[in-house]
């Protein structure tokens, strides 16, 4: 149970954060943003024989964050004075809680085929399986690259699609000539959508036997064609290594392959398949930890629910590089903002030269800050790589660098205010 935290010795407005580190078999075992980070910000050492593959920012009950400063969790500090932490719009609009939860992500390989559920079926499921699906809200995200990072996201586009049904004989097999005639001909119609819901079906739900024996069939013939292969090709080689004889392998062939460059984003909103392959990001979400996989994993699989849910838009997913905006208080700063169509969350850069001092923006709900990279201060409040700092609604805050800083800020979209 949480309950708030006893309101007779609360820390200031902008206090440093403990975070939680999360190892899975997916993560990057050795040297990786989520261990040194993780190790700084707890002062435990890693352990570099272990997967390190997340590190949480925030209130969610899996992994909570605790004030350095009073050992009490951040859930139960906010809620002790809900009004001055959050303000008055975030504790009316979403509640007495953090409504945006950040990660930085280490992946060795690729995470599940998997979609997140909007708000009506995160309550079902909720209800229905707690022990699975451990709350009830959802869980857009946002995803920003530190490394050069790999994803898959959203279908791709019929025509590419087409392509490849003709391309991959495999991938035909496996849909079986009735699906995949079905979508060919529903191309440019109305029923393109049920088409290709219909399709995907087919496939995530194909026997074992089937999916086993043409993935064989794939890598046998892409092996001894290497010259023609594809890019495409070779990851779906890469993920049959990874995950053999798994029917994700085969959505490399219908979902967008995207390759981030340091700097840049991709969101997703509720119900759109992603997977993510490789590289690190910082991720920002809505407080959720609610997956629906069926693919590409070892862990429980609805695959059913996935195939219902998902909104089967197709075409590129769109490449945000950020909006450079002026620091007026330090013309040598640059600032980055990252605007997505949610309302829990956004995320912003800021690189600051040793010397400079930064006044950020000043935000009309919470903020939550980390530093990759760099020395100073935060009003006052001492940061080096690895610190996590919480500000409340509407604190001024000043950025100061004794050494060239390097930090991250997830914060309310704009546009709630």
């Amino acid at each position: 149970s949480r309950h708030p935290a006893c309101a007779n010795s609360p820390p200031g407005m902008v206090f440093s954060l403990t975070c939680a580190v999360q190892t899975y078999d997916w993560g990057i075992v050795g040297v990786s943003e989520v261990a040194g980070l993780g190790e700084a910000n707890t002062g435990v050492k890693s352990d570099d024989t272990k997967p390190h593959a997340e590190l949480w920012m925030g209130t969610h009950p899996s992994g909570p964050s605790l004030v350095k400063e009073t050992g009490v969790g951040l859930f139960e500090t906010i809620a002790s004075d809900a009004k001055e932490f959050l303000g008055e719009v975030t504790l009316k609009r979403f509640g007495p809680d953090l409504p945006f939860l950040t990660k930085v992500l280490s992946v060795a390989k690729a995470l599940s085929i998997q979609a997140h559920p909007d708000k009506a079926l995160a309550k079902q499921l909720h209800a229905a399986r707690p022990d699975v699906y451990k709350d009830g809200n959802h869980k857009p995200e946002m995803t920003l690259a530190i490394t050069e990072f790999e994803a898959l996201c959203g279908f791709v586009d019929c025509q590419t699609l087409v392509e490849n049904l003709q391309k991959v004989p495999e991938l035909r097999e496996v849909t079986g000539q009735s699906a995949a005639s079905a979508f060919v001909g529903a191309v440019g119609t109305k029923g393109e959508g049920a088409a290709l819901k219909d399709l995907f079906k087919a496939v995530m739900t194909a026997s074992e036997e089937v999916v086993t024996s043409q993935i064989q069939n794939l890598v046998t013939r892409l092996t001894g064609a290497r010259e023609t292969n594809t890019e495409i090709d070779r990851l779906a080689i890469r993920l049959e290594r990874q995950y053999p004889g798994d029917v994700g392998v085969l959505c490399a062939y219908l979902l967008n392959y995207v390759v981030l460059q340091p700097g840049q984003c991709i969101y997703l909103a509720a119900n759109e398949p992603h997977a993510y392959l490789k590289g690190e990001c910082v991720e920002c979400m809505a407080t959720s930890d609610n997956v629906v996989r069926a693919g590409l994993t070892p862990k429980l699989r609805d695959t059913e629910i996935l195939c219902d849910m998902l909104t089967y838009k197709t075409g590129a997913s769109a490449v945000l590089d950020g909006e450079v905006v002026t620091c007026e208080s330090s013309r040598k700063s640059v600032v980055k903002q990252y605007h997505v169509p949610f309302d829990e969350f956004q995320l912003e850069t800021y690189v600051v030269p040793s010397g400079e001092t930064c006044a950020v923006e000043t935000s009309r709900g919470p903020c939550v800050l980390l530093v990759t990279k760099g020395k100073g201060d935060i009003n006052g409040e001492q940061i080096q790589r690895g610190a996590v700092v919480f500000a409340k609604a509407g604190e001024e805050i000043v950025l100061h660098a004794t050494e060239d800083v390097f930090a991250y800020r997830a914060m309310i979209n704009k546009r709630v205010f």
